[in-house]
């Protein structure tokens, strides 16, 4: 059994606006009157976070680690008497000396290997206060 039953009609519909015909006329939503306004081109803004110096801090930073990094591994590699005829041996000691030039023989001492460990622990441990020091201070502004 079906229902045959009509629906009701719906407010705003009035006579002749039936079903699928829309609202009456008179029952319309029209848009308030507003003014145009005048179109405002946005000002040119610079980035003022501070990125460039963030950047410039963390290359520094990086150097600093990177050098340091170099004369602990030489270091290391002297320490257990790494073979000197290797490739890479020859090349953590060329850059490690590079690095260093300017703290080699401060220490003289009898023990040759008290001697490289402060020969060239002193510039590692400045590179690494000096680069991270700089870096702290350019990341204060």
């Amino acid at each position: 059994m079906t229902n045959t039953r009509p629906l009701p009609e719906q407010p705003g519909y009035g006579s002749g606006h039936g079903y699928g015909q829309g609202p009456h006329p008179a029952h319309r939503y029209v848009e308030p009157a507003v003014p145009p306004v005048a179109p405002v081109a946005p000002a040119p803004q610079r980035r003022r976070d501070g990125s460039g110096i963030r950047r410039a801090a963390l290359v520094i930073h990086t150097i600093g680690d990177v050098a340091a990094a170099f004369l602990g591994l030489w270091i290391v590699l002297y320490l257990l008497e790494a073979n000197h005829a290797n490739v890479f041996v020859g090349f953590v000691e060329d850059v490690a000396d590079a690095l260093s030039w300017w703290s080699q023989d401060i220490f003289t001492m009898d023990t040759e290997s008290l001697r490289v460990l402060l020969n060239y622990g002193l510039p590692a441990v400045l590179y690494l206060a000096v680069g991270h020091g700089i870096a702290m201070r350019l990341r204060r502004f």
